[in-house]
């Protein structure tokens, strides 16, 4: 089985993000990178599948020079190639990564292809379906479980309040849930190896922008709660804040 992953490189989760001086981007100076999450689940289920079905993995990112690291990350827990599209234009957007992984795709004709169902730093949620459309596949979101036949495959989906049951044919675009195998950690041996292992080199191709990004700010504060133990006297504050502070009376 031909197995395409995609992954992105993204702030760490426990990174103090700040906004750049032109408020449309985040400023990465200092700020730790890691491997996506969710991509990092993704890429643990395409991992098992090819323990049980055979075939070769395949990593893929669309980013700048510095994204070697999380290719070295990928490679490390077990994907046997990776790929690196350099993404040479300064302002990207999903439908320019969507665009570029389909590039590629069409050259590696992969039987499935895996994604986390989001990044974590802009949440945009729209690879997946971007890519179903410029490949002309089928695409399941959020999916939290998989079972694999010959040539198909069925399993659940996440939605609002439950799961749904789905069942597609291959080849097809998966984006996966949190949770859905825990992914493995590297040893030694294996981050030793995967740094002499190469990575292929593309240029990316240049994609008009379909969306823009207006400004950037950070969210504001969370207002410090206060405590009313339950006295004569705090229930008049109590009104007072529901008054005043709250507007709701």
């Amino acid at each position: 089985m031909n197995i395409l992953v995609c992954v992105s490189r993204v702030p760490d989760t426990a990174a103090k993000i700040k906004v750049a001086g032109d408020n449309k981007s985040v400023e990465t100076a200092g700020v730790k990178f890691i491997l996506n999450p969710y991509d990092e689940y993704a890429l643990e289920e395409a991992i098992q599948l090819q323990e049980s079905k055979g075939g070769e993995l395949t990593v893929l990112t669309v980013a700048g020079d510095e994204a070697t690291d999380v290719l070295r990350t990928a490679l490390a827990m077990g994907a046997d190639k990776a790929i690196h599209v350099k993404a040479n234009q300064l302002e990207k957007d999903s439908f320019y990564v969507a665009n570029n992984i389909a590039n590629v795709a069409k050259e590696l004709n992969p039987d499935i292809i895996f994604l986390g169902k989001q990044s974590i730093d802009f949440d945009s949620f729209q690879i997946s379906s971007l890519l179903g459309g410029l490949l002309d596949l089928p695409s399941v979101d959020v999916v939290s479980s998989i079972n694999y036949a010959d040539g198909s495959i069925t399993g659940e989906k996440d939605i609002e309040g439950g799961k749904e049951s789905f069942e597609t044919s291959l080849p097809a675009i998966i984006s996966v849930q949190k949770g859905i195998k825990e992914p493995r950690y590297p040893k030694l041996p294996q981050i030793m190896k995967a740094k002499q292992k190469p990575i292929e080199v593309k240029e990316a191709i240049e994609t008009p922008l379909r969306t823009e990004i207006l400004e950037m700010t950070l969210p504001e504060k969370a207002r410090a709660g206060k405590i009313l133990t339950g006295s004569d006297a705090d229930i008049d504050e109590l009104v007072r804040l529901l008054h005043e502070d709250a507007k709701v009376i």
